[in-house]
């Protein structure tokens, strides 16, 4: 029994001179990344260090500010309203855990990275409030956990990819505020069976989409007063110019009769 005892309490030991568990080293590229990628003025992330992304978590503790954890691993990420600036960085794509990502009210520029498409249990993707530009990513719809997506006041340009319709499972979609064109793909504006419904809050301040739930477009062409207006405009025109050629015939023959009054008297004798 001693000896085991002197086992047990070596194995103690060894356990207990262990350095503490690393983080994922995907999780860790996710986090190094998206560090560089942001400027932080207001000095919010003041613990996100390489020291502190080499061990981010601790079971369901998190070290970071704005992250949570699950099971050592990075489960959600909000930093909203930190005045962040800077860009959304691609490597977000290898916190392949994530599940809620939330960078909204913030100053952010450039796209939304396609990279995402990778964050496949991703299910809420807030980055309203920024000043994103370029098209919303089709590729997003390969996240088929999606419940949110909320894209509003931003400057994003383009159609919205009709891919999105495909997430069985979208319960919240704004776009609004941006700078999008052309028609609202019937699998979001007009969905079907018990897919949840999106009123035309989610698509409004969008100058340039249509179709439905946005009430119908006022006709872009001529209104009937412009019409009338041009009609009556280059009616008168066209009067103008009539008389003006009117008055010009008869000023030419004016002329060419006084010049045969003129011959007829040269050609007269004297009485």
């Amino acid at each position: 029994m001693g000896i085991w005892r002197l086992l047990l309490l070596l194995s103690l030991l060894t356990c207990a001179n262990l350095p503490p568990s690393s983080s994922d080293p995907d999780d860790e590229a996710c986090l190094n990344h998206l560090s560089e990628s942001l400027e932080d003025p207001n000095k919010s992330l003041h613990n996100w260090t390489k020291t502190t992304f080499a061990n981010p978590c601790s079971g369901f503790t998190s070290y970071l500010e704005g992250a949570t954890c699950n099971n050592g691993r990075i489960y959600k990420l909000s930093l909203t309203n930190l005045s962040l600036r800077g860009s959304i960085s691609p490597f977000l794509s290898n916190c392949t855990n994530l599940q809620a990502l939330d960078l909204s009210s913030n100053s952010l520029t450039g796209p939304i990275p396609p990279d995402l498409q990778s964050l496949v249990n991703l299910a809420v993707l807030n980055l309203s409030s920024n000043r994103l530009d370029g098209e919303i990513p089709p590729q997003l719809a390969l996240c088929a956990y999606l419940n949110v997506i909320d894209l509003h006041e931003n400057l994003l340009t383009g159609q919205i990819p009709q891919q999105l319709g495909l997430l069985v499972r979208l319960s919240a979609f704004d776009v609004s505020y941006n700078r999008l064109s052309g028609p609202i793909p019937p699998s979001l504006g007009n969905r079907t069976g018990n897919l949840p419904k999106f009123n035309a809050s989610s698509f409004e301040g969008n100058k340039d989409i249509y179709g439905y739930p946005l009430p119908p477009m006022k006709n872009k062409g001529l209104s009937v007063l412009a019409i009338v207006g041009i009609g009556l405009g280059s009616g008168f025109v066209s009067l103008v110019l009539s008389f003006t050629a009117v008055c010009i015939w008869l000023r030419v023959t004016e002329q060419k009769m006084a010049a045969e009054e003129g011959k007829i008297s040269q050609l007269m004798p004297d009485y």
